[in-house]
């Protein structure tokens, strides 16, 4: 049985919609964990420091090594709730392609995780950036592509044309 489903997509692609679509077509509950519920626990200080989150003008976000110990810490404890018999939806961006995937390959071992990218073609996910309000401009265009580099899928789906709700089924579908 699916324990855990990661979805990966760059900003403004769809995939927290896609999330709250999939918590409601599933049977049984699931969490919905994603890199923004990381951000918004972290202390303010680290939003805005050279170890911890930056988001720069241009879009670009880089992380310290004070982010990267909470987020490795943050990786186990998803880990150990889906251990411990919570079924976890994971809201992901891949920022580091390949190597993001296998942070949480390592962390994940053992449970039956199916993996989903998210793509959404760059110029539509920057007219939902800008639409949101509530993203550094720049950020979706410079994460459609890069987060998906090396990443292996159990199915990908494309929020270019299709709802939220429609990709949503096509994951459910892929659920055992």
């Amino acid at each position: 049985m699916t324990q855990v489903i990661v979805v990966n997509g760059g900003s403004s692609s769809g995939k927290s919609g896609i999330v709250r679509c999939l918590q409601a077509l599933l049977p049984d509950p699931w969490l919905a964990l994603g890199t923004d519920t990381l951000v918004e626990a972290m202390p303010a200080s680290l939003q805005a420091s050279d170890g911890g989150i930056e988001f720069a003008p241009d879009g670009e976000v880089v992380v310290g090594p004070e982010f990267r110990t909470l987020e490795a810490a943050w990786i186990a404890g998803v880990a150990a709730m889906a251990r411990a018999g919570a079924r976890v939806i994971v809201d992901e961006v891949f920022l580091g392609g390949a190597y993001s995937q296998q942070r949480w390959q390592k962390a994940l071992a053992e449970l039956r995780v199916l993996w989903v990218g998210v793509r959404c073609d760059a110029a539509v996910a920057a007219g939902r950036e800008v639409a949101r309000g509530d993203r550094t401009i720049g950020m979706a265009a410079s994460q459609a592509e890069v987060v998906h580099q090396g990443v292996d899928y159990d199915l990908e789906v494309d929020t270019t044309r299709a709802e939220a709700m429609e990709c949503a089924r096509a994951i459910a579908a892929h659920v055992k």
